[in-house]
């Protein structure tokens, strides 16, 4: 064992050397992934009075968001495989392999972001929240996509496209840009879709062409005689859809504890990038591992741990500056936006030892993830993002407690406030 750490530095050297350029791209990815999230948290604070507005809207936020990140990542994880194996061309036409991903990440954007409005609506209901109509929930959900999903898809062609160019591993790029993007174009969509609600023909006529997009997107793919575009919808539409309800459920307990998130706003600042880097971390796991998978290159089947060593090592080397920079970037962002901050120590420590954990949780979720569905028989790069992606949510959100805790943040003065944002943040778990 001790052997093997000590040879530790030289494979990280080798790796470096096989592909420094794509090892830089990952950690520009990254930090660009954590500096849109800062604005994304940013402006979820700013969005409070419409928050407030509209109730129970705050259960489609987490949903809408990580169903962009989910779509646009798996289409990135796809394009990914199409690189390495040497198929990847841009071309106008469907029939393509881009072509049909394209169409195929467009048709699941549009009916799952139905499904959410459904979800999230039936989950209000359910647990008993003040709520707006179904109808708004359909065109602000469905809206909201047709906003957003049509620029970070053109993003996330123009970053494989440019990888594809520059020879970088898609694999180390595509989850952290995309999933950002996601985060921060979806945000404003929702805002936008929310001015078309509160009239009632206008509204109507809206809510019922909106239903009608999302019912016959999923129709036309599941009924298209592409191959490729068909696969993708009926092997992700079911995984896309629990990983929705995974993040509803999340919705429902940050509406019903939304008070609570108000006591510490430097953490809240810091929360939706510490999820997005924990999923985008699991996620270039996953990627890698699942081209390895495709390409037949993993290694022995009885010990694939160490032929995907190289690719733990550099998730974890990646963590280590994103995280440290996070609770600096956190604090900085607290403080110009004049919110209360425990300190700028503190924070880094809550930040680097949440990631330390949530860095376990990601890659070992990542790779078990993408093995599990390939020897099941189905496409890694369809499943293994929104795998990741949603189960991080709530593991990203226990490895920020969990840090907090044993930090002793939970009894600083201010200990009944703490003791609320600490229940708020394990109701994520749970």
């Amino acid at each position: 064992m001790l052997r093997r750490i000590r040879r530790l530095p030289a494979r990280f050297v080798a790796l470096l050397r096989a592909d420094a350029a794509g090892v830089r791209a990952g950690f520009g990815a990254l930090l660009i992934s954590s500096g849109g999230d800062l604005l994304a948290g940013i402006a979820l604070g700013r969005l409070s009075d419409t928050l407030k507005q509209l109730p129970a809207l705050l259960v489609l936020v987490p949903a809408a968001i990580g169903m962009r990140g989910n779509v646009m990542g798996a289409l990135g994880s796809r394009l990914g495989t199409s690189i390495h194996a040497g198929t990847f061309r841009l071309s106008r036409r469907r029939e393509t392999i881009v072509g049909q991903n394209l169409a195929a990440a467009l048709s699941l954007s549009l009916s799952t972001s139905l499904a959410l409005s459904f979800l999230a609506r039936g989950m209000a209901l359910a647990f008993g929240l003040t709520s707006i109509s179904l109808l708004d929930f359909v065109v602000i959900s469905v809206l909201g996509a047709v906003f957003s999903s049509f620029v970070v898809m053109a993003l996330t062609v123009g970053v494989a496209a440019l990888c594809a160019n520059r020879r970088w591993d898609l694999d180390n790029v595509a989850a952290p840009i995309v999933t950002a993007a996601g985060d921060m174009v979806t945000l404003p969509s929702l805002w936008i879709a929310t001015f078309f609600v509160g009239y009632h023909v206008l509204t109507l006529s809206i809510g019922t062409v909106c239903a009608a997009i999302g019912v016959v997107s999923l129709v036309l793919a599941l009924r298209s005689k592409l191959p490729i575009l068909r696969r993708i919808v009926l092997e992700s539409a079911p995984i896309l859809v629990i990983a929705g309800t995974v993040d509803v459920l999340s919705g429902v307990l940050l509406e019903k504890r939304f008070e609570s998130f108000l006591v510490f706003p430097a953490l809240l600042v810091m929360l939706p990038a510490f999820l997005e880097d924990s999923g985008s971390l699991g996620a270039i796991l996953s990627a890698r591992v699942s081209t390895k998978l495709h390409l037949g290159t993993l290694g022995e089947t009885h010990r694939p741990f160490r032929s995907a060593g190289d690719d733990f090592m550099l998730v974890f080397v990646y963590a280590v500056p994103v995280f440290l920079l996070l609770g600096v970037s956190a604090t900085v962002a607290a403080s110009v936006t004049n919110q209360a901050s425990p300190g700028m120590a503190k924070m880094i420590a809550v930040s680097m030892l949440g990631g330390l954990f949530a860095t376990i949780f990601a890659s070992t979720i990542g790779y078990v993830g993408a093995v599990l569905t390939y020897r099941f028989g189905l496409d890694p790069d369809n499943h293994s993002i929104p795998i990741v992606t949603s189960t991080l949510d709530l593991l990203g959100a226990f490895s920020l407690i969990l840090a907090v805790v044993l930090l002793g943040l939970a009894h600083a003065p201010h200990v009944h406030a703490a003791g609320h944002l600490l229940s708020g943040l394990h109701a994520l778990t749970h």
